[in-house]
């Protein structure tokens, strides 16, 4: 065994590190802590670990990746199982999830380091409302659970990001670590309400509450990283107490007993990690070899001890391995590398040999084990077609999945990873489809007699995966353009979108021929007509063709990120409820000569088994929503179409957009807002039959990395767009355009967390602003900063019709000018509740809205004064507009 502490494995000085992990492939490490002015994660090289020489060759880069992008500290970094994605959690209260691309090296501005690799935030989940403190990905990586300190575990679905499978709720304190059963039945989480709860994957509810370990413990720990072990048998926990004395709790799988704990640590245990391997060694005097498993342990007493479930005494006790407490443990897929990081920010690496540690069972030994214990296994193949819990526990499920793991491997690749199941399928909010954009047959490009060209745009059409003959992975594809000729096998390119590969049918501008029972002549030159197909993988693009009549130039395609169309499943009911009312929509229901037909069933009560009315389209229902009075289905041949609720009437005919749509959302009052997949809002009021907005595009706001987290209507019926980096933006039809309402990536918001912090998470603006960080105390301001982001919040509440966020930030401004000035601000604000000067003449009084968001002008400003009242140097100020006020009222 050799234990050594790298020195360059650092964020920077004195900045603790408060996670690592090893990636699957064992390439190279992520580490997650403080950075400069916020979180920080740095991807590292691990053969300059490893390797002494490889240490000291300066063309082997140690850093390969480093991201400050994080708005605050970085508790936790996790890799997927297969290695290609990178989850992080932080104090920011935001779970990135990164992936690599293909851009290269680049600089890191201002540090003088390079990014030999290129690590994007694909996805930004920020759902939580406190601190993100620990990840774990499932077995499958088709969910990923995150821990906070808003007392919650959220599970999130991998395959449809931000999409939320479940939450999990029970826990009255910050919940400080998760992690995923290996046969994917069972999640388990600990907590500061001195608690371990298990929770079961078939149904998201609580399995066993586990207390009396942890009944004398305190809350002393950043973080209680608890680990399964890789055999599913047992479940070890960290920071537990035995006779007084800091312990490691083992909870058995069998009955979840707890009479055997890791004992021997001074100090609170703060994470436990089991090596991913099942083990064996040779049994002395024995021809069998005996199995075991492998687990470390890391403690607020500075050091390391390392068990074999087949000893009763530690394999090894490092000490004083760290001049702080431990935070993170990471063993790496061959076993034989220990990882570990401390508050002390530096990172330690242990290696062991295979006689010491022993050697991991072949994947068919693993097998024959799940075999042994579970029936099943599991380990074989992940069953991709099945969701819910991953463990068989009946005969004729076992028979049908037979069945689908068969046909599964008759197929050529599979491109879908297990989904969780669910009874109703929402189809409101934006969801992300791999559909393949097909060229049309020819790009017709005429020729005039000037010598210029004039191109006819090419469509693109999305055609589904699911009607291809030939599967595509998808999944296994990092790259961002994937090209599938007919007829052969999949490649993958790593060449970004630039020049349409499609053949140009020429036509020759002519003069106009004499006609001859109404025809006219034209002649075509034809050349070799192909067909490509370009497909993309997941995402969500809108393809623009620019075209130029100068000579020379080529057709180019630009992809802006926007949202994918939204897909209801073929042939399967999916249901809806609108207060009692049952909806159910089934595509491909009816099939005629001319093609098939959608139906829409609308039931009284949820138990109803008889329609009340039903109805038919003749196109594929992509999405649909409903309030109270009316149903709005929108359909794939770009119809709308609107139901009355009760008796299935159409209220108006059906209605023709230019495009697919992505998302659609409808109030209680009828208005009803969809955003195309080009980027485009509608809005319509169904009561009055009225347009609201026509085509109102949403290009402008992405800019940056942000694309469409989510698209509705505000309690006061206005769209309001938020991206996945917290920007926040509402559309007002009086000034015909957007007004920002949330924007984390400004500076001046940067001062507003402290402020936002006292706000209720549910109200309407606070809830826009979840992902503003808060203010570092260290910085100095200028005073106008903090008054610039206050009056942006006044103005940002009164644009989404909040009275209590608008009297709230109203107040908090007044005393902010009362503290810090200037008056001239002060006394605009009272001159605004004032009213307008009032003559003497009742006759030339000016009428003006005596009321803001619902409340009285003179009735803010009576509350106002009371706060002024109290301050000795406004005393003047204060007598000034009561006196004008009590002349009015």
């Amino acid at each position: 065994m050799i234990f050594f502490k790298p020195s360059w494995v650092t964020h920077e000085v004195n900045k603790p590190i408060f996670s690592v992990d090893i990636h699957p492939k064992g390439g190279r490490f992520a580490t997650g802590g403080q950075g400069g002015s916020g979180g920080r994660i740095v991807i590292w090289n691990i053969a300059p670990v490893l390797s002494e020489n490889e240490e000291n060759d300066p063309k082997i880069p140690k850093m390969l990746c480093q991201m400050d992008n994080h708005l605050a500290c970085v508790n936790v970094v996790r890799w997927s199982n297969e290695g290609h994605l990178l989850a992080s959690g932080g104090d920011d209260k935001l779970v990135m999830i990164w992936r690599l691309t293909s851009e290269g090296s680049s600089s890191i501005f201002g540090s003088g380091k390079v990014n030999v690799e290129t690590w994007k935030c694909v996805y930004t989940l920020n759902s939580h409302n406190g601190d993100v403190l620990d990840l774990a990905w499932a077995p499958h990586d088709g969910w990923l659970a995150s821990g906070s300190v808003d007392n919650t575990v959220i599970i999130w679905n991998a395959q449809k990001f931000p999409e939320k499978v479940a939450v999990l709720k029970g826990h009255t304190g910050m919940v400080k670590g998760v992690t995923w059963d290996p046969v994917g039945k069972y999640i388990a989480s600990q907590s500061d309400d001195k608690s371990l709860r298990i929770w079961r994957t078939c149904d998201w509810m609580q399995q066993e509450l586990v207390k009396d370990p942890f009944v004398d413990c305190s809350a002393t720990t950043h973080v209680l990283r608890l680990s399964w072990s890789p055999d599913g048998q047992y479940l070890v926990s960290a920071h537990a107490m035995n006779g007084g004395g800091p312990t490691a709790q083992i909870i058995e799988r069998e009955g979840w007993r707890q009479d055997k704990d890791f004992v021997g640590h001074r100090k609170a245990v703060t994470c436990v990690r089991f090596n991913s391997n099942i083990l064996k060694k040779m049994s002395p005097g024995s021809p069998k070899s005996q199995q075991y498993c492998c687990c470390a342990i890391g403690s607020r007493d500075r050091s390391i001890s390392v068990w074999l479930t087949s000893l009763k005494r530690p394999l090894v006790v490092i000490k004083d391995l760290f001049d702080d407490s431990v935070l993170d443990i990471s063993w790496s897929s061959n076993g034989l590398y220990l990882f570990a990081c401390s508050w002390d920010g530096s990172v330690a690496c242990v290696i062991f040999d295979q006689k010491e540690i022993g050697i991991p069972l072949s994947i068919k030994e693993k097998n024959d084990l799940y075999e042994r214990i579970y029936h099943k296994s599991l380990q074989k193949s992940w069953n991709l077609s099945f969701s819910g819990t991953q463990i068989v526990e009946n005969p004729e499920l076992l028979t049908a999945i037979d069945k689908i793991n068969e046909t599964s491997n008759t197929a050529s690749v599979s491109c879908e990873l297990p989904e969780p199941a669910s009874k109703d399928v929402s189809f409101e909010s934006p969801k992300v489809s791999t559909s393949i954009l097909v060229a049309a047959n020819k790009q017709v490009e005429t020729r005039l007699p000037s010598g210029k060209r004039r191109i006819t745009p090419m469509l693109l059409t999305s055609v589904p995966t699911s009607n291809s003959n030939e599967a595509i992975n998808i999944t296994a594809s990092f790259r961002t353009n994937l090209e599938v000729p007919p007829k052969e096998s999949t490649s993958f390119s790593s060449s970004s979108p630039t020049k349409s590969k499609i053949v140009v049918e020429t036509v020759t501008d002519q003069r106009k021929q004499p006609t001859f029972g109404g025809s006219s002549v034209k002649a075509y030159s034809v050349v070799n007509e192909t067909n490509k197909l370009m497909g993309t993988p997941p995402g969500t693009q809108i393809n623009q063709l620019t075209c130029c009549e100068v000579p020379g130039d080529q057709p180019i395609v630009q992809f802006i990120n926007i949202l994918d169309p939204l897909k209801l499943p073929s042939g399967v009911a999916v249901t809806k409820q609108a207060g009692n009312i049952k909806i159910q929509v089934t595509n491909n229901c009816h099939k005629t000569s001319k093609g098939s037909l959608a139906g829409i069933e609308v039931y009284k009560n949820m138990n109803d088994k008889e329609p009340n009315w039903d109805t038919y389209l003749g196109s594929t229902v992509r999405c649909l929503a409903a309030n109270r009075k009316f149903i709005v289905a929108c359909c794939e041949d770009l119809s709308i179409n609107c139901y009355d609720i009760k008796s299935g009437a159409r209220p108006l005919p059906p209605i023709i957009i230019e495009d697919v749509v992505s998302s659609i959302s409808l109030s209680q009052n009828s208005y009803c807002l969809v955003l195309t997949k080009t980027g485009l809002l509608y809005m319509w009021n169904w009561e009055n039959c009225k347009s609201i907005l026509s085509r109102v595009s949403i290009r402008s706001l992405l800019s940056g990395k942000g694309v469409v987290n989510s698209c509705g209507l505000s309690s006061s019926n206005l769209p309001v767009i938020t991206l996945t980096d917290g920007r926040a933006y509402s559309y007002v039809s009086d000034l015909q355009t957007w007004v920002q309402l949330s924007n984390p990536l400004d500076p001046i918001s940067r001062v507003g967390g402290s402020f936002t912090k006292r706000m209720s998470p549910h109200l309407p603006l606070a809830s826009l602003q979840k992902a503003i960080p808060f203010h570092n105390s260290h910085d100095a301001l200028p005073s106008g900063v903090t008054l610039s982001f206050l009056e942006c919040q006044i103005m940002a509440s009164f644009t989404i019709h909040s009275p209590d966020e608008y009297r709230h930030w109203l107040i908090a401004t007044v005393n902010y000018l009362l503290d810090k000035g200037p008056e001239c601000r002060l006394r605009l604000i009272l001159d605004e509740l004032l009213g307008p000067t009032y003559s003497s003449m009742p006759a030339k009084r000016i009428k003006v809205d005596d009321n803001i968001l619902g409340t009285s002008r003179h009735a803010f400003l009576q509350e106002i004064l009371e706060i002024v009242k109290t301050k000795l140097p406004w005393q003047r100020l204060y007598k000034e507009y009561k006196e004008q006020l009590d002349e009015l009222l």
